[in-house]
């Protein structure tokens, strides 16, 4: 099926049903079903399955998954078999705690270059990558050929900080900063925003209080 006919919210479940089947082969698990998936994950085994056949078929009845196979066809979905190249903009405390997350790597994302405008900031090593000046990165982002940029800045720094990249071609953006983006149409932009989610949470958590259960 092509891309642009698969809801955006079965895309965003994929990378949580390959983080189950990666937990699965790393307990030694070779064979698992719908309904395993769905208890672990507190979905549906209609849902996954639904989910799924928008890919192919990859099961069979009675039998159910084999774990390997799946995972690998998730990874090559996900397009997370092969490497993708980052940079990082912004190295407060956010873009620091970013540098020191060992798990990018080992999911194939590397950060190739840091920058911040600080020159406080520029030519010190953190995680073992140098602070270059936002004055280097046309050269590093063409040199490295970057194609996802992280943004840890100010919201006041987030939107001329994604024109400049976008400008420079890259066509995906993880923003940490509270503030929505204006893209182009091809360029696909993931918003992280810690207080956001939790307001989600106390959405529910306060509405139980209101109704009287107020039990922690």
């Amino acid at each position: 099926m092509p891309q642009n006919e698969v809801p955006d919210i079965v895309v965003a479940r994929l990378p949580i049903y390959l983080r189950v089947l990666n937990h699965l082969l790393a307990e030694g698990r070779q064979i698992t079903s719908s309904q395993e998936l769905g208890d672990r994950l507190g979905i549906s085994s209609a849902q996954i399955r639904k989910d799924l056949s928008h890919f192919g078929e990859f099961g069979k009845q009675g039998t159910g998954y084999n774990v390997a196979y799946l995972r690998e066809q998730l990874r090559r979905i996900l397009h997370v078999d092969r490497e993708w190249r980052m940079v990082l903009i912004g190295v407060g405390d956010l873009g620091q705690a970013l540098l020191h997350y060992q798990r990018f790597d080992e999911h194939g994302f590397h950060i190739v270059a840091v920058f911040d405008n600080d020159p406080a900031k520029i030519g010190t090593v953190i995680a073992g990558h140098r602070v270059h000046s936002m004055d280097e990165l046309a050269d590093i982002v063409r040199e490295q050929k970057v194609e996802i940029g992280i943004l840890a800045v100010p919201p006041s720094a987030a939107r001329e900080v994604a024109a400049r990249l976008i400008e420079l071609g890259v066509k995906a953006l993880l923003n940490y900063a509270p503030i929505t983006l204006t893209v182009p149409p091809d360029v696909r932009v993931q918003y992280v925003d810690p207080v956001a989610q939790l307001q989600h949470m106390t959405y529910y958590r306060g509405a139980e209080y209101e109704n009287g259960n107020r039990e922690r």
